[in-house]
């Protein structure tokens, strides 16, 4: 479920990215940033609030938290490890300090921590599990809150030791703290580290213990089974907390006014009642229409630039280039890639631009998952097709760069639809599709996407069935969690609808046939017979025209692209029911030029 995990999350969140440079998209570090005479004094005055912060303050009026003590290098104890200061900085909007310097510790060099270090965090899913909530029980509203400096309000079991160059530390620190008396013959300040700091690997357990201390002497407790949820033993309020943001959902405001006050004693904080932005996510709330649109604006843009891709000469309606079939073959070749190996800077230039992407498309735009799984899996063996399929895809970025996800009150019911593409990936393997939202009881409305699930399976499988059958397995199995995390926010949930379009696994699964030469089907697939049976799942067959985790599977035409379109991201012209999606759906009917004039037949689509 939580395929964005705990440190990915808190890295993306906080020590963020290198900043981009207006003109030239390069990435720029603070080396660079306090060089260049376009950032040089932003950056200079950022670092020393930061450092400033870290210690005992400046005298200009910024608070220090007693985190970092300056010392000389025959203070630090024998034996001890003395890792190194990384400075990271982004771009914060949001803040009311918007150019963000973080000063973290090489917390991989501390290899001798004697304590735990993992920390719980908000699943994507969650979230979203969270804000839909929020939309469909009466009266309820959501904001958002945040801790400022919550690693550095926490005290170390032990002190820490780390060093940084004195060239680069801002002018304005060197002498308000007489470093150039403390520096080494080396060049280096040594630091000790008192209170927790980003990068240190017992931080942010530190700090979560701390905080769930406060939390629960005013009754805020961690759900049993959802990491990151909280609820509260007697108020009607929840929250959602990725690292040191909340996410809150309320129904009387004394009641946010009341976790707002438990945090705000002990922690420096701050509200957004408004609720317009989380976790890097623009929100839009409609308390009237009971509706929130997310995106994230200028994402894609800045992307676009840091990868210096220029405009496209066309509109590219589709993520991934796609070749027709060839329907009445005899027979069906393997398609050899003839195209010399990437090399190393095109190697690099691919994880870039799926690591860049991949959390846009798990948000936002979910038309991109199959693209990025296509790509990710030609990591280590790409070729120049696969440059070019680097290429095709920020056209479409370019073409389509502020996508909208639409989310609308509902019967809170979980709904999957489950598809596959047999040997349709290299090496014999298959795909496995799902699409994961919150519908009605009547089935007719169509959500925005809970999770988008678009993955090579691992294992070679045998035929189409077989390989519907794991579909269908790997939907319920990330399902599972779902199903709790909605029990535990007061939506219990009957057996979750699982659609397919395959008549043999839904008869196997329901045990409607009779298995004979499928008995070679792994076994562990048995595991959604067994689920089906308890009434965890409801599998149910339909059309494979409209099934909607139809289009992660594989390659369509741009003309199917901006067809359905609608039904994944939201537009104007997005239809409001099930009806509408399905006439979106069902393909265009052709001529079929071997046969008499006035037969027709419907687009049959690879599988």
């Amino acid at each position: 479920m939580l395929a964005l995990n705990e440190s990915t999350l808190e890295t993306t969140i906080h020590n963020g990215f290198a900043v981009t440079h207006y003109k030239t998209g390069k990435q720029l570090e603070y080396r660079h940033l306090i060089k260049d005479p376009h950032y040089k004094d932003d950056w200079l005055e950022s670092g020393a609030n930061e450092l400033g912060r870290l210690a005992q303050g400046l005298k200009r009026g910024i608070k220090g938290t007693n985190t970092i003590f300056f010392i000389t290098k025959d203070q630090v104890p024998y034996g001890r490890t003395v890792t190194y200061a990384r400075v990271v900085c982004t771009v914060r909007p949001e803040k009311e300090e918007q150019n963000r310097t973080r000063i973290t510790a090489g917390g991989n060099l501390i290899t001798d921590y004697p304590g735990d270090v993992s920390t719980e965090t908000t699943g994507l899913e969650t979230v979203k599990l969270h804000w839909n909530s929020v939309l469909s029980t009466p009266n309820a509203r959501w904001m958002a809150m945040d801790i400022s400096n919550m690693y550095l309000n926490t005290p170390l079991e032990r002190f820490e030791y780390m060093r940084m160059k004195l060239s680069d530390i801002p002018q304005e620190i060197i002498d308000e703290y007489n470093l150039k008396d403390k520096v080494a013959p080396d060049g280096y300040v040594y630091i000790e580290i008192r209170r927790a700091m980003y990068g240190l690997k017992q931080a942010g357990k530190l700090a979560n213990d701390q905080l769930q201390k406060v939390l629960a002497k005013e009754g805020y407790y961690p759900s049993k089974f959802t990491p990151g949820l909280y609820l509260h033993k007697t108020r009607d309020i929840s929250f959602t907390l990725v690292v040191d943001d909340f996410g809150v959902k309320y129904t009387k405001k004394e009641d946010a006014l009341h976790l707002e006050k438990t945090i705000r004693d002990h922690y420096p904080m701050k509200s957004d009642w408004k609720g317009n932005r989380y976790i890097g996510i623009d929100l839009e709330w409609d308390y009237t229409n009971r509706t929130l649109k997310t995106s994230m604006k200028g994402y894609v843009q800045r992307a676009l630039l840091q990868f210096q891709h220029p405009a496209p000469l066309k509109h590219e309606f589709s993520p991934s280039k796609y070749t027709p079939p060839q329907y009445g073959s005899k027979s069906q070749m393997t398609k050899l890639d003839p195209t010399p190996p990437m090399t190393a800077p095109q190697r690099l230039l691919l994880q870039q631009v799926t690591g860049k992407f991949l959390y846009y498309a798990r948000s936002i735009d979910d038309k991109m998952m199959h693209a990025l799984n296509d790509l990710a899996t030609q990591t280590s063996n790409g070729t120049q097709m696969t440059v070019a399929a680097i290429t095709h895809f920020l056209n479409y970025c370019a073409s389509n760069p502020d996508a909208v996800t639409l989310f609308r009150a509902s019967d809170m019911i979980l709904t999957i639809h489950s598809d596959a593409a047999y040997l349709v990936a290299p090496g014999a393997r298959s795909r496995a599709g799902g699409f994961v939202f919150l519908g009605n009881k009547d089935g007719s409305l169509i959500n925005g996407s809970i999770s988008v699930l678009a993955k090579i399976m691992k294992m070679v499988l045998a035929s189409a069935a077989e390989v519907e059958i794991g579909a269908l397995y790997m939907n319920a199995r990330n399902a599972v969690p779902l199903r709790t995390t909605l029990g535990e926010l007061g939506h219990p949930q009957p057996a979750t609808p699982l659609c397919t379009d395959n008549s043999t696994a839904n008869g196997i699964i329901n045990s409607t046939i009779k298995q004979n030469r499928s008995k070679a089907i792994d076994m562990r697939f048995y595991w959604l017979r067994d689920r089906t049976n308890q009434g965890q799942f409801n599998v149910y067959w339909a059309p494979g025209a409209t099934n909607l985790a139809d289009y992660p599977t594989k390659h369509h035409s741009g003309s199917h692209h901006s067809r359905v379109r609608p039904i994944y991201v939201h537009t104007s012209t997005s239809p409001p029911d099930m009806q509408g999606c399905l006439k979106l759906l069902v393909r265009p009917t052709r001529i079929d030029k071997r046969a008499k004039p006035t037969a027709t037949y419907k687009h049959i689509r690879c599988a």
